[in-house]
Formats: C-alpha cells, sequence, structure tokens
C-alpha cells in the first residue's frame, strides 16, 4: 500500500510540474499578446480617424516618391 502512495505522489508532482510549466510559458507570452493588442488597437484607431484602411496609410504611392525627389 505504501508504495502505491509513493507512486500517487509522484504522478501528482508530475502534474503540478507540467502545470508550472505551462503557467511559467503563459507568464513570458503575456506581454508579448498585450502588445500585440496594443498594436492592432492604434491600427484600428488610426483607420477610424483617417477614414482609410491602415495599408493605404503606411504603404508609399510611387508619384509621392517621384515628387518628393522633384521638390529637393
Amino acid at each position: 500500500m505504501s508504495a502505491n502512495n509513493g507512486e500517487m505522489g509522484k504522478q501528482a508532482l508530475d502534474v503540478l510540474s507540467v502545470i508550472a510549466a505551462l503557467g511559467s510559458w503563459l507568464n513570458v507570452f503575456t506581454p508579448i499578446f498585450g502588445l500585440i493588442g496594443a498594436t492592432w488597437t492604434v491600427m484600428r484607431i488610426a483607420e477610424m480617424v483617417s477614414g482609410k484602411p491602415f495599408h493605404e496609410l503606411i504603404r508609399r504611392k510611387k508619384g509621392s516618391e517621384q515628387s518628393e525627389q522633384e521638390k529637393l
């Protein structure tokens, strides 16, 4: 009976070890997920304010590059 209790204790520690590993993994990635969420929110706000899709806001048009070089 005592050998059975020892096995149960080992299995319980194994389960706790897996839970602890998952918890530490989530603690590492939580700030990264927060940064992704904040970036997404800023992109959506910029779209709402300008009324244009975000990729149009950050993409340069070919004509604007030439006109900027002509100004110099």
